[in-house]
């Protein structure tokens, strides 16, 4: 039956040795054992009504951490999301659980928000999801002050220092929350926060006084890989066909270039969807619950997908261009291999993608110190790209935590040898600086191979000294040069977006025969190896359940979904579906074990369910 939830109160003056109210919730709302690590502590400083900043991988269960202590405390949680589908889905998810939740948001109509907020008003909502723009009006914070607000949770908080002042102000604006609730504790959570962005948010938004809680960043089961990029298409087309069968989810920059590839890969035989914020809510939500419930799909997609999505068995991550930060990157591929099993995540990377990213910063419209953090930000995800040594060690000592070399990444599994190239360096720096510094890297080297092309000819570059002095190395060589050139800021790409290079006072020192330059060593044959390693360990990895009653599960769960006009992972996850098809539970007491199973979907899908799984084997279909 369903929960008695307005029973339950919260820890302060729970007698010594009684059952403990988060877990009461935890199990009989949520239908878990036990917590994941961390979860406990963040709750229990909640409870104890500190404010909290909790930084968590993806995938941790951060959002059960203000949900449990919001049951536990009683009166209003208020919950603050950047994504309107995002509330939507959570709301959704807590309602089939049993718990009275609501969103007022720009998607409804007035009719509907204003019952809602009815709801609120009454005392019938635990948890009220709020954008930040509908939130930090005073309107609403004074109609909010007047009720029992016991919680304030900030998800995706890392927007307070990133995003704030260019994207989304109000996020900046939440450190006015502890003083207009100065009684009510308040926890930022994200997945993604480096040191210098956690003291950021702990001074923005809690003025230094929160109990920060940093859970391990490492994901020591995904391999880490970068690809110069030459052709993205056929790229992105033979990593793809290296896991057949297997859903990934591909990240594209643009809204035109996530179209073009998904049908690029539907044209070649592969399962592919397109999702981004051009398309129809309809459109979106069709597509991502396909991906969500069947198998070897492949989502190809923007930023605009991925948060709040929670499928374990994603075997892959792609990105085709070069994501926004490091912060960005750790966020998007930790989509892959929830579920623990060997995943990838494979980065295409090339100078053009350093120049799209430098013209978005500049066009933000941000403070110049916004710019210049931003364009720190993404000269270390240049170096991550560029580095020779293991990736896990650079991309967790950004996050402030040490390791050893993890033997899971390209660098580890096949060493790049590196070389003394100041004499190729000089000879680029020579045709950079003979040009005028004006131009960029495709024509440097066609000055260097002695192409005498239309553009060469005209500006007369056939007559410089540099012309022709780099046929000793094929384009590729030069391009790979160049890049490391910039990775290592002797060269400059034009700040005023127009592609061409310049040189810095490094690379004059350089080029002075001051200091010198090593670089990485890249061949076909390293790359060959490697996709041949990756393969061999895809092929290894055998599914351990009937892969028969899974579909059928996943195809009621969609069913089920759409009669209730909710994606599919708000019925039950992928890892509840798994642990359903694993047990085989033949009556309701056994699908209340069932890892996700709460009161309230026991009571509505328990007998539905097991039903199914009855017949699947009755058919013999295992």
């Amino acid at each position: 039956m369903t929960p008695d939830i307005t029973g339950i109160k919260a820890t302060a003056g729970a007698p010594a040795g009684g059952p403990d109210p988060k877990r009461r919730v935890l199990k009989d709302v949520f239908g878990f054992d036990d917590f994941r690590p961390g979860q406990a502590a963040v709750m229990e400083a909640l409870l104890e009504g500190r404010h909290v900043l909790a930084v968590m991988p993806t995938g941790a269960g951060k959002s059960l951490c203000y949900q449990v202590p919001a049951l536990v405390l009683g009166g209003l949680t208020i919950v603050v999301s950047p994504l309107v589908a995002l509330m939507q889905d959570q709301v959704a998810a807590l309602r089939l659980a049993g718990v009275p939740a609501d969103t007022i948001n720009s998607s409804f109509d007035r009719d509907t928000n204003v019952a809602a907020w009815r709801r609120v008003a009454s005392g019938q909502t635990r948890l009220l999801y709020l954008a930040p723009e509908r939130l930090m009006t005073e309107r609403m914070l004074d109609a909010l002050a007047r009720l029992d607000v016991r919680l304030i949770a900030i998800d995706e908080a890392h927007c307070i220092s990133q995003w704030g002042p260019a994207f989304r102000r109000e996020y900046e604006d939440l450190s006015r929350l502890r003083g207009i609730f100065p009684q009510v504790p308040i926890i930022a959570l994200t997945a993604t926060a480096d040191e210098a962005t956690r003291t950021d948010i702990e001074a923005r938004l809690f003025a230094g006084r929160a109990k920060t809680l940093v859970l391990g960043f490492d994901r020591p089961n995904i391999k880490l890989a970068i690809e110069t990029k030459q052709d993205s298409k056929r790229q992105l087309l033979r990593f793809v066909e290296r896991h057949p069968g297997k859903s990934g989810i591909v990240y594209c920059l643009s809204r035109r270039k996530t179209e073009e590839m998904a049908a690029f890969l539907e044209r070649n035989g592969v399962t592919a969807l397109a999702y981004h914020a051009g398309m129809s809510k309809e459109a979106r939500e069709a597509n991502q619950n396909s991906f969500m419930t069947l198998s070897g799909v492949v989502m190809v997609a923007t930023i605009a997908f991925g948060m709040g999505i929670d499928k374990p068995d994603v075997a892959y991550v792609f990105h085709t261009d070069l994501p926004g930060s490091l912060e960005a990157y750790y966020q998007e591929i930790g989509r892959a291999g929830r579920d623990g099993r060997a995943a990838e995540a494979h980065m295409l990377y090339g100078l053009g993608d350093i120049r799209t990213r430098r013209m978005f910063i500049d066009d933000e419209d941000a403070s110049p110190e916004h710019k210049r953090r931003s364009h720190g930000r993404l000269d270390t995800l240049i170096g991550y790209c560029e580095t020779a040594q293991c990736r896990r060690q650079v991309l967790l000592g950004y996050f402030g935590e040490a390791a050893v070399p993890c033997g899971n990444c390209d660098n580890c599994l096949e060493q790049a040898p590196r070389a003394d190239g100041s004499v190729e360096a000089r000879i680029i720096l020579a045709a950079v600086a003979q040009t005028g510094e004006r131009f960029g890297a495709a024509h440097v080297i066609d000055i260097l191979l002695g192409h005498e092309t239309e553009k060469v000819l005209a500006r007369g570059h056939q007559k410089l000294a540099s012309f022709g002095t780099g046929i000793a190395h094929r384009k590729t060589v030069w391009l790979s040069l160049i890049r490391q050139l910039v990775a290592g800021g002797f060269l400059m790409p034009d700040p005023e977006g127009h592609g061409g290079l310049g040189i810095s006072e490094t690379g004059r020192a350089l080029g002075r025969g001051e200091v010198a330059f090593h670089y990485r060593v890249e061949g076909r044959d390293r790359l060959a190896r490697g996709r041949k390693r990756a393969a061999e360990a895809s092929a290894s990895g055998g599914e351990a359940l009937d892969a028969g009653l899974l579909a059928a599960l996943k195809a009621l769960r969609l069913r089920l979904a759409k009669e209730r006009q909710v994606p599919a992972y708000v019925v039950f996850s992928d890892r509840t579906l798994i642990d359903m098809a694993e047990r085989r539970p033949r009556d309701l007491d056994a699908f209340a074990e069932v890892n996700g199973v709460g009161a309230a979907k026991l009571k509505e899908f328990g007998e539905i369910f097991v039903s199914a799984i009855a017949a699947h084997e009755a058919s013999g279909s295992n």
